[in-house]
C-alpha cells in the first residue's frame, strides 16, 4: 500500500493575494506544511501541486522530484478539487510509478498542521478500516450551532432551534467541525469521484494548530501564534 501526499497551492487565491507564499515566522506558508510533510513517514511519495512559478520553485528548492505543475484549467477558483488529485495520480503513474492505494491531501493555508498530525490521520484511516480520515477541531462553544440567531430587524430570533436556556459550555453537546488541514483518503474514493467518502473518520486537532488561513486576519493572526511559539524549521532552498 503506497500513500501519495498533495500539497495544493494555486496561484490565484482572491481574499488574500499571493497567500501561499507569504511569510510567516520569516518562511513563506507553503514551506511549512512541506517541511511537515517531508517528515512524515506516513508517506511514501510528495507533491506540491501548482499553477504559480513562485511556489514550484520553492518545492524544488526542497527536492525537484516534489514540483508537480498544474494544468491553467484546473487551478481556477471554480476547479473541483478531485480534479487536481486525479491529475496528480495520472502523472506520476504515467511516469512509470508504482499505484497509490491512499492520497493524503495537506493544505499549505494550515501552516502549522505538524508530522504527527498527519501520521495520526492516516494511521486513523489505516487502522479502522474507513473511507477517509480529516483532521478536526472542537467547535467553540461560543459559535454552535445551538447558539445561532437570525435577525428579523433588531430582534434576535433562533436560526436552528432555541436554545432553552443552555448558555454554558457544559450544557451543549460537544461539535467537531473539519479544520482543512489533512484529508487522507481510499483510492477507490477518489476514483468515484469523491475527496471524502461515506465512513469518515476524525483526528482531533489541538485548536493553536487548527489555523485556516483565509483573510487577513487568519494570517496576522498566524503570525502572532509562530511568535508567540518561537516556531522554526528547516532552511532550505529559497525558504
Amino acid at each position: 500500500m503506497r500513500t501519495l501526499g498533495i500539497i495544493p497551492a494555486r496561484a490565484g487565491s482572491k481574499r488574500l493575494p499571493r497567500k501561499n507564499v507569504l511569510p510567516i515566522g520569516g518562511k513563506p506558508m507553503v514551506c511549512w506544511v512541506i517541511e511537515a510533510a517531508r517528515k512524515a513517514q506516513s508517506l511514501d511519495r510528495l507533491v506540491v501541486s501548482s499553477d504559480d512559478p513562485e511556489v514550484l520553485a520553492l518545492a524544488a528548492g526542497y527536492d525537484p522530484g516534489i514540483v508537480l505543475e498544474r494544468p491553467a484549467e484546473l487551478a481556477t477558483d471554480t476547479s473541483p478539487a478531485i480534479e487536481y488529485v486525479k491529475h496528480a495520480l495520472v502523472s506520476l503513474e504515467r511516469r512509470g510509478e508504482e499505484p497509490f492505494s491512499v492520497v493524503v491531501i495537506l493544505q499549505p493555508s494550515s501552516p502549522l498542521t505538524q508530522p504527527d498530525d498527519i501520521n495520526a490521520t492516516v494511521q486513523l484511516l489505516l487502522r479502522t478500516g474507513a473511507d477517509t480520515a480529516v483532521s478536526v477541531v472542537r467547535l467553540d462553544h461560543a459559535i454552535h450551532p445551538v447558539k445561532l440567531k437570525i435577525m428579523e430587524g433588531d430582534r434576535l430570533l433562533p436560526y436552528l432551534e432555541e436554545e432553552r436556556g443552555r448558555l454554558a459550555a457544559h450544557e451543549l453537546p460537544v461539535l467537531y467541525v473539519r479544520n482543512c488541514a489533512v484529508y487522507a483518503t481510499r483510492r477507490y474514493v477518489i476514483e468515484s469521484g469523491q475527496i471524502i467518502g461515506a465512513d469518515c473518520r476524525g483526528y482531533v486537532m489541538p485548536r493553536e494548530r487548527s489555523i485556516d488561513i483565509n483573510d487577513e486576519l487568519d494570517y496576522r493572526f498566524a503570525e502572532f501564534l509562530v511568535e508567540r511559539r518561537g516556531v522554526a524549521g528547516e532552511r532550505v532552498g529559497r525558504c
